[in-house]
C-alpha cells in the first residue's frame, strides 16, 4: 500500500513538471519563455492550432493536478491515521 502511495506521488510530480513546462512554453503577449524555444517556430509541432492544443493540454493537466492534490491529501491522512491507530494498539498490547 505504501509503495503504491509513493508511485502515485512520483506520477503527481511528473504531472507537476509537465504542467509547469506547458505553461512556460505557451506564447504570451511578450512571447515570454516560449521565445527561447524558437518563438513562432514551435507552431509547426501541432500545426496551425498550436495555442488551442496547448490550452486544452494545460486544462487537462490542471484538472489532473487538482484531483491529484485532493486524492493524495486524503490518502496521506488515511495513512497517518492508520499509523497512529497501530502505534496505540502496540502500546496497549505491550502494557498488558
Amino acid at each position: 500500500m505504501i509503495v503504491l502511495f509513493y508511485l502515485a506521488i512520483i506520477a503527481f510530480f511528473l504531472v507537476c513538471v509537465s504542467l509547469a513546462f506547458l505553461i512556460l512554453i505557451q506564447e504570451s503577449k511578450s512571447l515570454g519563455f516560449g521565445a527561447s524555444f524558437g518563438g513562432d517556430a514551435g507552431a509547426s509541432l501541432f500545426g496551425t492550432s498550436t495555442p488551442q492544443v496547448l490550452k486544452k493540454m494545460t486544462a487537462i493537466l490542471a484538472i489532473i493536478f487538482f484531483a491529484g492534490c485532493l486524492i493524495l491529501s486524503y490518502w496521506a491522512q488515511g495513512i497517518s491515521n492508520l499509523e497512529v491507530s497501530n502505534s496505540a494498539f502496540i502500546e496497549e498490547v505491550s502494557s498488558q
